[in-house]
């Protein structure tokens, strides 16, 4: 949601990480733009090994997710495209399964992978969150892969303020 309540934000660093990013082709005005504004965003958080791949939508997002996972050398990846609602119900079809394919892929290889795949009523809308959501994404992936690497290390305190 734009303008949300995202809580405090913690000091992010990307130096070091490896970061994947799987950007869909159909809606290219927008997914371009979503691409443009991550990218930017990565870099300005210290991440400089970036890998991008293109595929044709938002449903073969999640097959090159999973290569990508396979290779076990990212420490997060990102999910960049957009659906727009159209006449018919391919709209549900299309958000729902890459929606589901790109959270079975994080849990099924421990991964975390930001899902900055709009789901829009139109294209004024994917265009008003089209720069928000592109630097969101990134800020996720470098924030999670910091948060796993600290949960792997065992130095992540887990106490009642976390949790809360």
């Amino acid at each position: 949601m734009q303008g949300a309540d995202k809580g405090i934000e913690q000091e992010l660093d990307g130096l070091g990480l490896h970061i994947g990013i799987v950007q869909a082709r159909f809606n290219d005005g927008i997914t371009n733009a979503l691409a443009v504004a991550c990218i930017q965003e990565l870099e300005a958080l210290g991440v400089h090994d970036i890998d991008h791949v293109l595929v044709p939508g938002a449903l073969e997002v999640p097959i090159a997710l999973q290569a990508m996972a396979e290779r076990g050398e990212y420490d997060a990846l990102i999910a960049l495209g957009c659906i727009i609602r159209g006449e018919t119900y391919h709209f549900e079809l299309v958000a729902n399964e890459s929606g589901a394919g790109v959270s079975r892929i994080a849990l099924d290889y421990n991964v975390p992978i930001a899902n900055a795949i709009l789901t829009t009523e139109n294209l004024e809308q994917a265009i008003a969150r089209q720069t928000e959501k592109g630097r969101d994404a990134a800020r996720v992936a470098v924030e999670m892969a910091m948060l796993m690497e600290d949960l792997a290390a065992g130095e992540e305190d887990l106490d009642d303020e976390t949790l809360a």
